[in-house]
């Protein structure tokens, strides 16, 4: 059988209009093993011809590799076009950041990018080297710049990419722009068409960076030691000089992980949710005999917590870090009519967190495009993946290095009135109820996903209330639990974010709703997994 004409054409018109020497030589390669039959190779060949990557969550994703489908220096020529001519719709031109990790091919994406842009007539300022994303998302803002553009992955696998976008208010990307976006994406030139040109400047506003996370404590106490990781990532030295700057100057970095390395040989998934990917970090906790855990992910942006217990230490969930950093905020700040905002998918226990302190709560659409802009006066906002933005007026943004200093203080704090972090969760339990959260992610293609959320929706077991936040969020209700369906963004599962809440009438009381907790989220996993399989 041979190559289809279509997909051979295809190829050969990306090759000819591709920019960048390398890229062109391995998709010709893949051409060349497709043509000749070689077995896997027509199958390769059209995955990476099956269209652009799509310009989704705050921006573009995906694998290192040459085509249009892949992370390549023609990809971010065009897109970073589309770019241009959507900023410039008006006529008018200003700053754009741009920023990068260290991810492979992070340096040539960056270099790219700022060509393009500096080529469309705006005066492009870059970020000195590899650098953590809450960097570009505070830059945006201290430059008074029209735009950031950062170069990064997060806590992707290994071979990927990504192309985030922040707006003039230092916020990511929103809808509609995202669409407009893409729309000029589509109708820019092939890439070697695309003009560029030199003259980008280096910016560094890291010291103005640390200069403001070194205000967010609000205790005097600094006694504490912590074990920290950036996890191959770009945040461990920037962490380290903002908790030092704030004051917390015993830190203990795990070795093998401090040094950005893109192949994040230590872990299996460069992410801090994923089981076995803070071993490390909870091993030399342990050994140094710390107080608290800190671990980043790769661009630093999330922040995960670990706490010693009699039984050894443990990762708080992402909800919990919410909940214990959200109270912190409002019992410790001074604010006027202040405002907290999550996620419809995570706990609710910071509603009554924030009603106990007289402040206002939001629940938005996942993602920091929405918690940022969940209201006027936030003074904080989470989501259960380990993002939380605790100075909205600087970083508009999750950012895990501003994170871990608000709880190094909150730490710090408990440690010298001899309580810890996990003392502070029982007393929310006890005065909010135990509200425990799990997920339940099931393989399903698009077809069987909807036809699973539209039948939960048209015909609601028993006991269940529906409500539709958003075309793509399913929401159900019995009295003391939830479930939230969504599907994935990015891969063929549907999602489901489960919730029990159980009363605490006293503190001897406890360790009774705890296990009552646990037992009922289990049975409630149990049949949720039945609903969604049909």
């Amino acid at each position: 059988m041979t190559l289809a004409p279509a997909l051979r054409d295809a190829a050969m018109r990306w090759i000819a209009d591709d920019p960048d020497p390398a890229t062109r030589d391995e998709l010709m390669q893949v051409l060349a093993a497709a043509m000749g039959r070689t077995p896997g190779a027509e199958e390769e060949l059209a995955e990476r011809m099956a269209g652009q990557l799509r310009f989704g969550t705050a921006g573009l994703r995906g694998v290192v590799r040459a085509g249009p489908a892949g992370m390549n220096v023609a990809v971010v020529r065009r897109a970073t076009a589309g770019l241009a001519a959507w900023l410039a719709r008006g006529g008018e031109r200003g700053t754009v950041v741009v920023g990068r990790d260290a991810r492979h091919g992070s340096a040539a994406f960056a270099e790219a990018a700022a060509g393009v842009l500096t080529a469309a007539g705006f005066t492009v300022r870059v970020l000195p080297g590899p650098l953590p994303t809450p960097l570009l998302a505070f830059a945006v803002q201290e430059l008074r710049a029209v735009a950031g553009v950062q170069v990064t992955a997060s806590h992707n696998p290994p071979a990927d990419n990504g192309y985030k976008v922040y707006l003039s208010d230092g916020a990511q990307l929103a809808p509609p722009s995202d669409a407009e976006i893409e729309a000029a994406i589509a109708a820019a030139p092939a890439a070697v068409s695309v003009p560029v040109a030199a003259g980008a400047t280096p910016v560094d506003v890291t010291e103005a960076y640390l200069d403001r996370v070194a205000r967010l404590p609000r205790g005097t106490a600094r006694t504490l030691r912590v074990a920290l990781t950036p996890m191959h990532g770009v945040g461990g030295e920037t962490a380290v000089l903002a908790l030092a700057r704030a004051g917390f100057t015993d830190v203990h970095v795990v070795a093998s992980q401090a040094a950005p390395d893109p192949d994040f040989p230590t872990v299996a998934f460069p992410n801090p949710e994923e089981p076995g990917a803070t071993d490390e970090l909870l091993a030399l906790a342990a050994r140094v005999d710390a107080d608290l855990a800190v671990a980043l992910d790769p661009d630093a942006d999330r922040c995960a917590l670990g706490v010693p217990t009699p039984e050894g230490w443990r990762m708080l969930s992402g909800d919990e870090t919410g909940a214990l950093l959200g109270d912190h905020l409002l019992r410790t700040g001074t604010y006027t009519d202040p405002l907290v905002a999550t996620t419809v998918v995570s706990s609710s226990m910071l509603q009554p967190i924030a009603a106990s302190h007289g402040a206002r709560y939001a629940e938005t659409l996942t993602g920091f495009k929405w918690i940022v802009r969940g209201g006027p006066g936030l003074v904080y906002g989470y989501e259960e993946a380990l993002g939380y933005c605790v100075d909205p007026d600087t970083v508009r943004d999750k950012d895990g290095m501003a994170a871990a200093v608000v709880a190094c203080d909150l730490a710090a704090g408990l440690k010298a009135a001899g309580r810890g972090l996990q003392d502070r969760l029982d007393e929310l339990a006890t005065a909010h109820g135990v509200h425990l959260t799990a997920g339940v992610s099931l393989r399903m293609e698009p077809a069987a996903r909807d036809a699973a959320v539209a039948r939960l929706q048209s015909a609601p077991p028993e006991g269940w209330t529906v409500e539709r936040p958003a075309p793509d969020v399913l929401r159900l209700r019995r009295p003391g639990e939830r479930l939230v369906i969504r599907p994935s963004g990015t891969e063929p599962k549907l999602k489901a974010y489960l919730q029990v809440v159980e009363p605490v009438p006293d503190a001897a009381g406890l360790a009774a709703a705890r296990a009552t907790a646990t037992e009922r989220l289990a049975a409630l996993r149990a049949e949720v997994e039945r609903l969604l399989q049909g």
